[in-house]
């Protein structure tokens, strides 16, 4: 799709292969349908990864700085390393927490920018949406 004012170039008269076949139409249609499920997708993870009360401690104490997997377990003293490890999986599948090998240790840190899309998409149409409707009271 072109952006508005913008026209198709004038076909070559010497071309006589069709471009533009339904085909195309329907891939087009497909992928974009693919790609705002996959945004949708990634959102369900976060919301998923943010509904446990353990998990948002672990990005709290990401949020003060990165650290190793062993310093976040000992941060969270009533669970057992398993129990971190598997909470830790959800996080790293939401893309909330990015983890490197540095030598023997693997360091966690926290990667803000799942978050951000949740607040873009969410709470700040909503807030917006409630500003409008205060303004017009």
């Amino acid at each position: 799709m072109l952006p508005a004012g913008k026209s198709e170039p004038l076909d070559d008269p010497d071309d006589d292969t069709d471009e533009h076949t339904d085909d195309d139409v329907d891939d087009d249609v497909r992928d974009h349908a693919a790609d705002h499920s996959y945004d949708q997708a990634d959102d369900d993870l976060v919301f998923k990864a943010l509904a446990s009360a353990t998990r948002r401690r672990m990005l709290d104490a990401l949020r003060r700085a990165p650290l190793t997997t062993g310093t976040l377990c000992d941060q969270l003293p009533n669970l057992d390393r398993t129990t971190v490890l598997q909470h830790l999986r959800v996080l790293e599948r939401a893309e909330l927490v990015i983890g490197r090998k540095v030598g023997r240790e693997r360091v966690l840190t926290l990667a803000p920018l799942p978050i951000k899309r949740i607040h873009d998409r969410w709470i700040g149409e909503y807030a917006r949406a409630a500003v409008e409707l205060l303004g017009r009271l």
